[in-house]
């Protein structure tokens, strides 16, 4: 039982932590990828989808891949799904077997800005 003098210090002391919670739920993070982070793929895949935790902002939110040289091989025509406004998806030239670096920044709609970068590898 808490004392009750002590009651609006556990009052305020629980609203922060719930306020807390709710402004680390905000944020777009990365979900999930394909291909996935750190996966290796047999076979180019012919685009990369990367799946977010909120609804993006299409006018603010980016990836780029490149190859080991740092030579661009999207094909710049990023965009989110129409049906999905929490997955950005890009095309991609043919992808010979090498790593490739991904590059993203997604604006929730919420205005949180995230960003990360990840590997992928093409097998033969």
């Amino acid at each position: 039982m808490i004392r009750r003098d002590l009651w609006p210090t556990a009052l305020g002391a629980t609203a922060l932590v719930l306020l807390a919670a709710v402004a680390a739920n905000a944020h777009a993070f990365l979900d999930h990828a394909s291909p996935a982070v750190g996966s290796t793929v047999h076979g180019a895949p012919a685009e990369l989808r990367l799946w977010y935790t909120q609804e993006l902002e299409p006018a603010f939110s980016t990836v780029k891949v490149t190859d080991a040289s740092g030579k661009d091989v999207d094909k710049g025509d990023t965009h989110i799904d129409a049906g999905d406004k929490s997955q950005m998806i890009v095309s991609l030239q043919s992808l010979p077997p090498g790593t490739y670096h991904v590059v993203w920044r997604a604006l929730s709609v919420d205005t949180h800005v995230t960003s990360g970068s990840f590997t992928f590898d093409v097998a033969p």
